[in-house]
């Protein structure tokens, strides 16, 4: 079993609202660490006497490994007022030239991003932690300015990765709407501090588009995994104004997820490949215009049906020896479980469903990680039915198909927690990014207006739980 962990506060979540905004799956990443230092973004409300719990603001914190107290600054001059799950906040730190990183409050928007100075990760102390170091909010990325008004106004789900073999950062981001969208991938160049565009990854099948698990960058690959999501027409689909959408709710949920892919990049995402034989099938190449496609070759590696509980953007995870993990579940083979799909370093697949949690339908979705020494896999899943959050871990040993608990704690609302891969190896500790109720309490008597008679409020944290992993 783990030992307990060390707890540390980010600040008050917003709970007041309908849609929770700080812990979902598709954050990639929200707590992310470089150079012995970390650092975790967030919304909450500005501080103080007499502040208002709206509008809502970006708060991004920093602190030294292993046990230095967290800075946060708040940047006041954009308030977020969405009340919309997607709109979360996206942290990249770019090894190459120290610069961190933030896209923010997106659902088919236009894009809202701001970096810092150069150097500010790759020499902390030399910095008071202060907004002064970022940029005002862009309507652009650097370098591709003349796309703010066309690609760029219709933003969904960014995600930052580091690229630690080359020292560069890639920028993903979907435009369009669920089920008819088109995933595309800028990359960041230390040298020029500016983005180019690599091109679409993926293209909109017919009536259907890609729900990334992950993007991950290991020993100089990068990984991609996904679910298809189809697309059922309602009245005003085609409407350029329609925002239908928007309301998570209707036809196109997930529902018509199907099918498990993957497919890999051995120069930071402008060809790729897939299928079983190391090599693989040339799929795609983006600086020529040819993206992955639903129909290439060797993609699929699960064939599943819709309706059969696939949910979209779980995990992924991949281990030392280059082996893929995907968290997902699927009703195929009868009761609806969670499962753990494996690639092994050969290519080849298998799928195994997981004991004692309940993967049911409609639940928070989890994550996963990969110890530094023993390359073991750990999936953090969340209760759906309670404030559970379960860890178990299987072990490279015994193939990744002993699935032990070994640790389980309350006090944790419904959340998808996060984790900072980069930390895991830096030091082997594994920072879990949640949600916790305040001072251990689930609920706390707060007499207020619009309340009933009895109502209790509920109190939450962001939090950080770092556990020491066996090496």
């Amino acid at each position: 079993m783990l030992a307990d962990p060390s707890i540390s506060v980010l600040g008050p979540d917003p709970a007041h609202r309908k849609c929770a905004l700080n812990g979902y799956a598709f954050q990639q990443d929200a707590i992310q660490s470089c150079n012995g230092w970390q650092y975790s973004c967030f919304y909450s409300p500005l501080a103080g006497a007499g502040a208002e719990p709206e509008p809502l603001y970006v708060h991004l914190s920093r602190r030294k490994l292993p046990h230095g107290s967290w800075e946060t600054l708040v940047f006041d001059d954009y308030p977020q007022t969405t009340d919309d799950g997607h709109n979360t906040v996206q942290l990249g730190v770019c090894p190459g030239d120290g610069t961190i990183h933030l896209s923010y409050d997106h659902h088919c928007d236009q894009i809202h991003y701001r970096h810092s100075i150069p150097n500010l990760a790759s020499d902390p102390p030399s910095f008071p932690w202060t907004p002064s170091l970022f940029t005002r909010t862009l309507p652009h990325l650097p370098g591709l300015e003349s796309l703010s008004s066309t690609l760029l106004s219709y933003i969904t789900y960014p995600r930052f990765v580091p690229l630690p073999s080359t020292g560069g950062l890639l920028f993903s981001f979907r435009t369009g709407k669920a089920g008819l969208g088109d995933d595309h991938l800028a990359s960041y160049s230390p040298e020029t501090h500016a983005y180019s565009l690599v091109g679409p990854v993926f293209i909109r099948g017919i009536s259907c588009n890609p729900y990334v698990h992950g993007l991950d960058a290991r020993g100089g690959r990068l990984h991609a995994s996904w679910v298809w999501r189809g697309f059922v027409e309602y009245a005003g689909w085609d409407d350029p104004d329609d925002t239908q959408h928007k309301q998570q709710a209707g036809p196109n949920g997930a529902g018509n997820n199907h099918d498990i892919c993957y497919a890999w990049s051995d120069d930071g995402g402008r060809t790729w490949r897939a299928g079983g034989e190391e090599g693989g099938e040339p799929i795609a190449d983006l600086p020529a215009g040819t993206p992955i496609a639903k129909g290439a070759k060797g993609i699929t590696a699960f064939d599943i049906p819709k309706g059969s509980g696939l949910t979209n953007q779980e995990a992924q995870a991949v281990d030392g020896q280059g082996g893929v993990h995907v968290l997902n579940r699927d009703c195929v083979g009868g009761e609806q479980r969670w499962k753990h799909y494996y690639r092994a370093p050969g290519g080849q697949w298998t799928s195994r469903a997981l004991p004692l949690v309940d993967g049911s339908l409609g639940g928070k979705r989890g994550q996963l990680a990969i110890s530094r020494g023993a390359s073991d896999l750990y999936l953090l899943l969340p209760d759906r039915s309670s404030d559970t959050l379960w860890i178990q871990r299987a072990t490279r040993a015994q193939g990744y198909a002993d699935y032990a608990l070994v640790w389980k704690g309350s006090g944790f609302p419904p959340t998808e927690p996060l984790v900072d891969r980069t930390r895991l190896e830096y030091d082997g500790v594994l920072s879990v990014y949640t949600r916790a109720y305040a001072g251990g309490q689930k609920k706390q008597e707060e007499g207020g207006e619009g309340e009933g008679e009895g109502e209790k409020k509920r109190k939450i944290d962001v939090v950080v739980l770092d556990f020491k992993l066996e090496e």
